[in-house]
């Protein structure tokens, strides 16, 4: 029976897959014989043995063509040719290691920044959050525009309450804050992060507890026993991994809390919480508490839907004093929004300078293969005179390339893995966030092949192209040589593209140090060197009343001022560059007017601007017969004396802060300082009425207080010793805060100094590939003018003109790219706008800086191979010639 013609050509087909050497080795048998056979016809009527070959071959058309026409018949043309292809490719790169060697580690260089970047941009902004149907969760926001948001959605919390009750378009909606809690009686007194969440938070976001249960309505009532959440991590660091946990009492804040429930591994939201409790929201008429809101759309909702019932719901919600609904902003956000926050635009605006960075490698990569084209020109002839096609050449190009972007790619990934950790290492603590999500998986591994291909085309087709062209009359004879202007004006292009883009990512990179360094030497109206801070958060339950707050206060400063080496110990409870502050309005005796702006109510006690290094300017500063028996007293910053009297003569006027004052609210300026950077280095300078701490009887103003020590030089070798003060007080209250204010001041810069840093690291990488490429450029025209250059010295030419016939070389590149650079950077300097401090986007000192170094770094790159052609011997070139 007759085998199916289907199943013989698959069968044909799996051999020459499998078998090609045998098929090949038969094939070329076969051939020989048909070969022969016609030799000896020819030869047997007369022709002569060399005349009778030259006809057979005519006959046949070329052997290794009718081997390629045979081979393409077989079905499996394609991957037999890449398997050829790449061998081929592997052979030609390891005859040329020096060649290899510098496209790989440029390659490396360029896709391991590419890929690292990546990895962070896609850990922290691509992936979906763990949640499930992540798609429907989102934040919201609803308040009126005056409220600073800064950045974070969220509403009044008696906006929340109401909008809940109306709202039809959230499956579940919840509000959320978050607070410091000290952890007692596990082990040492901690502080840990807690999530103040409504009950129906976990419900919102779709997770359960790992063990236990979250919360349910009942824990969000009044009077209920307390419950909490527990995280995984503290569950086990605190907790020792108990398993009967559940049900357990724990102390949060000197309050009994029973466990309820363990959440998963990696839970941690919002803001690396360690527990979880409810919230219960009290209304206060006269106050009102910004919370962050998130919800679960229902099935088949959109947020256009959302959006629409959020807006129609405004009449009905309640306004608060002097509060207009026309003017409330509505916002309906994806909850990683939430997560992200501010940290999008930089990740996206690094992700641009790295795919810049990437262009010039590839760029630097296309140059190093057009100058190895001329010294392939008489290969390529020989495979054109065998009949191979221009296609044929493209695609063994192309596999040369391939290989060449693939082995980088790989690299690339290796290098990646090393500096994604030194990247996360080198970013200020909680700037990036989502971290447990960020590393190299198959996504990152996929965006490297792609890449890897995008380059593969990016440098490799042109010169394959141009090669593949070419044409090689006279390649063959000895001595042949070509000189293709086209060519030299395009690697000469690509020279200048690759000085305008590293000119951008400097200028950006100029910009941002210039910034910094400005940043770090603005006043911020206070000395932090030499002083030691300690915070520390009063419990109510343990410290429920002024009198025993104010006494907790004394005995550390008293405890404090007694240590060795302690010039003077003070205390206040909003720090300058701290997490909170309070500001508000205040009245000026004898006039009925508000003032048109707010201050910072700072309660402080005596010594403390001595300790901050703030500068009195008139009067006194606060003492110990400043006590809450004695007639109320305050301080003023330097903006509020301008404002109560332009001559800042403002010694015994009154002022008060309170909204509808009694006789005793009313305070007596004692003082003038100077103004302070209260929120950090970039903001405005905030105006501030100080108050003795002892004068104040709120506990809330009291039970957040941050102690400040100005010590000798040797501030770190006092932190122990400032610590120690605290345990001998109370043994179960830690510090939810210790350190240097240098720290502190280091910490609020951070952020700027890190995108500098980065940014920096980036323009520097893209500068040297620059002017790598440069160099190759002009060191390759030198040496393929080295025929020229022997004429022109064998002719009478000094030195010094052949010197300035390669360097001219160099400037006219040289020169473009820094035109063009410039205005690139002109254009993309505006996109760093919001990280600026104090600098123009257009900066003239700082693009005439970074376009002088960029041009003579061209020029210097250039300068070397231009010295080396002034040493070129003319005899022995014209002799080897």
């Amino acid at each position: 029976m007759d085998m199916p013609r289907w199943v013989y050509r698959t069968s044909m087909r799996l051999r020459a897959l499998f078998r090609g050497g045998a098929l090949d080795r038969e094939l070329d048998e076969e051939l020989r014989f048909h070969f022969d056979h016609l030799v000896e016809e020819h030869v047997a009527r007369g022709l002569t043995p060399e005349a009778a070959r030259r006809e057979a071959l005519l006959a046949i058309g070329g052997i290794e063509r009718r081997k390629e026409e045979c081979r393409d018949s077989r079905g499996v043309a394609l991957v037999d040719d890449a398997v050829r292809d790449l061998r081929s490719a592997f052979r030609t790169l390891g005859r040329a290691p020096a060649f290899t060697t510098a496209a790989l580690l440029t390659l490396a260089l360029g896709l391991g920044a590419t890929v690292a970047m990546f990895t962070v941009v896609n850990g922290v902004l691509l992936r979906p959050l763990p949640f499930p149907e992540p798609d429907r969760l989102h934040a919201v926001s609803l308040a009126p525009s005056s409220y600073a948001f800064r950045g974070i959605p969220g509403m009044a919390d008696r906006t929340f309450v109401a909008f809940r009750e109306r709202d039809r378009t959230f499956e579940h909606l919840a509000a959320l804050t978050t607070y410091k809690a000290n952890l007692t009686g596990a082990g040492d007194p901690v502080v840990i992060p807690v999530g103040n969440v409504t009950t129906e938070f976990f419900d919102a976001l779709g997770v359960r507890a790992a063990l236990g249960r979250t919360f349910v309505p009942d824990d969000g009532q009044e009077g209920r026993e307390r419950a909490v959440v527990m995280s995984d991590r503290l569950w086990r660091t605190q907790f020792g991994s108990d398993p009967a946990i559940v049900g357990k009492p724990i102390t949060l804040n000197g309050l009994r809390h029973t466990v309820v429930g363990v959440m998963p591994a990696g839970f941690d939201f919002p803001r690396g919480s360690a527990a979880w409790s409810p919230f219960i929201i009290r209304l206060d008429p006269g106050n009102s508490w910004l919370v962050t809101v998130i919800g679960r759309l229902k099935p088949g909702v959109t947020v256009g839907q959302a959006r629409a019932a959020l807006d129609a719901a405004i009449p009905a919600l309640p306004e608060g004093p002097g509060e207009d609904r026309a003017r409330w902003t509505i916002g309906i956000f994806p909850l990683v929004t939430l997560l992200v926050g501010e940290v999008r635009w930089p990740l996206q605006l690094f992700a641009a300078a790295v795919l810049l960075v990437l262009l010039i490698a590839c760029a630097n990569v296309a140059n190093l293969l057009l100058a190895r084209a001329s010294a392939r020109e008489r290969e390529m002839a020989v495979r054109a005179a065998l009949g191979a096609s221009r296609a044929r050449l493209v695609r063994q190009l192309l596999t040369e390339s391939a290989l060449l972007s693939f082995l980088g790619a790989g690299l690339g990934v290796l290098l990646a893995h090393l500096a994604v950790p030194a990247l996360l290492a080198l970013a200020p603590v909680g700037r990036i966030p989502r971290l447990e999500m960020i590393r190299i998986d198959a996504w990152v591994l996929a965006f490297a092949t792609a890449v890897a291909a995008a380059a593969t085309l990016t440098f490799g087709l042109a010169p394959a192209l141009r090669l593949a062209r070419r044409r090689f009359a006279g390649t063959l004879l000895p001595g042949g040589r070509t000189i293709e202007t086209g060519q030299e004006r395009f690697r000469a292009a690509l020279v200048v593209g690759q000085i305008a883009l590293a000119l951008v990512l400097l200028a950006a990179a100029g910009l941002l140090a210039r910034s910094f360094v400005k940043l770090r030497g603005i006043d911020n109206g206070f000395d932090v060197e030499n002083v030691v801070r300690m915070s520390v958060e009063l419990p109510e339950a343990v410290y429920p009343d002024p009198d025993v707050q104010h006494a907790f206060h004394r005995e550390i400063l008293a405890r404090l001022s007694a240590l060795p080496g302690v010039e003077v110990a003070a205390l206040v409870n909003w720090l300058p560059l701290g997490e909170m502050h309070l500001n508000g309005d205040f009245r000026i005796e004898g006039n009925p007017q508000t003032p048109a702006f707010n201050v910072d109510k700072p309660a402080v006690s005596p010594g403390y601007f001595r300790a901050m290094g703030i500068r009195v300017l008139r009067g006194r500063e606060f003492s110990d017969s400043d006590q809450g028996s004695s007639s109320g007293v305050a301080i003023v910053s330097r903006s509020v004396a301008g404002a109560i009297d332009p001559a800042e003569d403002v010694i015994g006027r009154r002022v008060t802060l309170e909204s509808r004052p009694a006789p005793e609210d009313w305070l007596t300026i004692i003082g003038v300082v100077n103004d302070v950077k209260q929120t950090g280095p970039s903001g405005r300078s905030h105006a501030a009425i100080y108050r003795p701490y002892s004068q104040v009887r709120r506990p809330f103003f009291l039970s957040h207080m941050t102690y400040v020590v100005r010590t000798t030089p040797d501030a770190r070798s006092v932190i122990p010793a400032v610590r120690s003060v605290l345990r001998s007080v109370d043994g179960n209250q830690p510090a939810t805060a210790i350190g240097l204010m240098d720290d502190v001041l280091d910490a609020a810069t951070a952020g700027p100094e890190f995108y500098a840093s980065l940014l920096g690291t980036f323009a520097v990488l893209a500068l040297a590939l620059a002017l790598v490429g440069t160099y190759g450029v002009i060191a390759y025209s030198v040496a393929e003018r080295r025929h020229e250059i022997g004429v022109r010295m064998a002719l009478g030419a000094r030195g010094r003109s052949v010197l300035w016939l390669v360097v001219r070389r160099t400037l006219t590149p040289g020169a473009a790219g820094v035109a063009i650079g410039v205005a690139g950077a002109w254009f993309a300097a505006r996109l760093l706008e919001s990280f600026l401090f104090e600098t123009a986007p257009t900066d003239p000192v700082t693009f005439a800086a970074v376009a002088l170094t960029v041009f003579t770094g061209a020029l210097l790159a250039g300068l070397i191979p231009a010295r080396r052609a002034t040493q070129v011997d003319p005899v022995v070139t014209l002799r080897h010639e």
